[in-house]
C-alpha cells in the first residue's frame, strides 16, 4: 500500500482534486470483496503504476514477485503514448482471451472507473466529457465494447454480478438522462437490457467461488 501511495503521490483523478490513489484502492476493495488472492489484490493496487509513474515492471517484479508483475503487465496498456483509439482497441481485443486473474483486475478497474464517471455525471451533466481526451461518443463506444467483452466471458468465469453491475452503470451514464428518462432512440438501451438478460440466463443458479 505504501509503495502505491508513494508512486502516485501528487497525482489526481482526471478533472478533480481527488488523490489518484483513491482509484487503485477502489479496485482493491472490489477484488477483496471477491475474495481474491493476495497477489491479485496487490496487482489491482499497482495496475496503473507502470503506465502513470516512473515505476518499472522490473521494480514491481523485484519487490512483489513474478506473479504480481505478470498481472500488472497484462492489465497495463502497452503503449501509453499511442493514439487513444489504438490503445482502447488493444484493451478490448486482449480482454477477449486474457487469463482469469488479469481479466478480473481489468474488470475491477473498469467498474471503479465507470462508478466515478457516473457519480461525476450526476453532478456535472454533459460538461463532464470536456475533461476526457475523447468525446462522449467515443467513450460510449469503448464502454459498450467492454460490456460486450465482459459479458461474453461469464460462461468461463464466475463474474455475473460484477458484469451486471458494470453494464448497468454504463447504461446509466450513456443512455439515461439525469431525470431517469430514456433518450428518443431506444435501440441502444434495449440492446443493453437484452444483454443483461443473456447474462442472467447464462449464469442463473451459479455460485461464485473464491478466486485463487
Amino acid at each position: 500500500m505504501e509503495f502505491a501511495v508513494k508512486a502516485q503521490s501528487g497525482k489526481f483523478r482526471k478533472g478533480t482534486n481527488l488523490p489518484y490513489i483513491i482509484h487503485p484502492l477502489g479496485v482493491a476493495k472490489i477484488l477483496i470483496e471477491q475474495e481474491c488472492s493476495e497477489e491479485i489484490v496487490i496487482a489491482g493496487i499497482l495496475h496503473d503504476t507502470i503506465e502513470d509513474t516512473e515505476i518499472t515492471l522490473e521494480d514491481i517484479r523485484k519487490i512483489f514477485g513474478d506473479e504480481v508483475a505478470r498481472i500488472v503487465h497484462g492489465a497495463s496498456e502497452p503503449d501509453k503514448d499511442g493514439p487513444w483509439e489504438n490503445r482502447k482497441r488493444h484493451t478490448i481485443e486482449f480482454l477477449k482471451t486474457a487469463p482469469w486473474d488479469i481479466f478480473l483486475v481489468s474488470l475491477a478497474d473498469k467498474i471503479d472507473n465507470i462508478r466515478a464517471i457516473r457519480e461525476d455525471y450526476d453532478k456535472l451533466g454533459e460538461s463532464l466529457w470536456s475533461r476526457f481526451n475523447r468525446p462522449k461518443e467515443k467513450q460510449r463506444w469503448y464502454y459498450q465494447s467492454l460490456v460486450e467483452v465482459f459479458s461474453r466471458r461469464i460462461d468461463e468465469f464466475p463474474v455475473r454480478q460484477l458484469v451486471e453491475q458494470f453494464a448497468l452503470d454504463v447504461q446509466k451514464v450513456f443512455w439515461f438522462f439525469k431525470v431517469g428518462k430514456f433518450p428518443s432512440d431506444l435501440t441502444a438501451p434495449l440492446e443493453f437490457l437484452k444483454e443483461l438478460r443473456r447474462i442472467r440466463e447464462l449464469t442463473s443458479g451459479s455460485d461464485t467461488p473464491r478466486h485463487r
